[in-house]
């Protein structure tokens, strides 16, 4: 027989329980299914919240990335294909410049911190040089106007060209872990060297490498790079 309990003034009393009363084999089977039911509601809880708050870190800077493809032709009457990825937020643009041998050469333009960086593909270096008043004006034409269009097509006629030299400075090694991000990440495998402008290597050296980068401006420059004597 099911007993059901009943208090007294001063004890607890056992009594059979009446035909109509709560049968206390089922509460075993209700608290089971109560506990599953809040343990779920609970885990789906965490779930949304860890969500909302992983989501809510990550849109801004997601929103922020635009990238953008520039066209142009070059010299020679091909195409040039370029991408750009544009982060507003942090004043950086990276451009991924593919050679015609089809190997991808990668350039940083960190506003903020008045630097490019230049990662060749062809080198197991990367070039530093400081920003000049060209770079922002060609840098700020990119940024302002990837956030009305994500293809740029140049015309041949009114593209402007000009070619830069650089001579790396091979003695003036810089440690990468000085660098800010994303240059540290971008570098951490290579060696770091400055470079600085110059009129041209001269008959007694040779250009090693060259990269051509186009902007929206109409502006194309080759940047070519050549090691000064030490």
């Amino acid at each position: 027989m099911v007993r059901c309990w009943k208090r007294s003034e001063d004890r607890l009393e056992g009594a059979p329980c009446t035909e109509g009363g709560p049968d206390a084999s089922h509460f075993p089977h209700k608290a089971v299914w109560v506990s599953i039911s809040v343990s779920a509601s609970l885990l789906l809880v965490v779930i949304a919240l860890g969500l909302t708050g992983h989501l809510g870190v990550s849109w801004p800077h997601s929103r922020s990335l635009q990238i953008v493809r520039i066209t142009a032709p070059d010299q020679t009457g091909g195409l040039i294909n370029q991408s750009a990825v544009v982060d507003q937020q942090n004043d950086l643009v990276t451009f991924s410049v593919t050679s015609p041998a089809n190997r991808t050469s990668t350039v940083v333009f960190d506003v903020k911190h008045g630097l490019i960086c230049y990662k060749p593909v062809e080198q197991e270096s990367c070039f530093l040089r400081d920003m000049e008043r060209s770079d922002y004006d060609n840098v700020n034409s990119l940024l302002r106007q990837s956030t009305h269009q994500s293809h740029f097509q140049l015309s041949g006629n009114e593209t402007q060209r000009r070619t830069e030299f650089l001579g790396v400075l091979a003695a003036s090694q810089v440690n990468v872990s000085s660098l800010e991000e994303p240059l540290q990440a971008l570098c951490e495998d290579r060696s770091v060297h400055w470079t600085r402008r110059a009129e041209g290597p001269g008959k007694q050296r040779l250009v090693y490498f060259c990269i051509d980068i186009c902007f929206p401006s109409n502006v194309c420059v080759s940047v070519c790079f050549y090691y000064l004597p030490e």
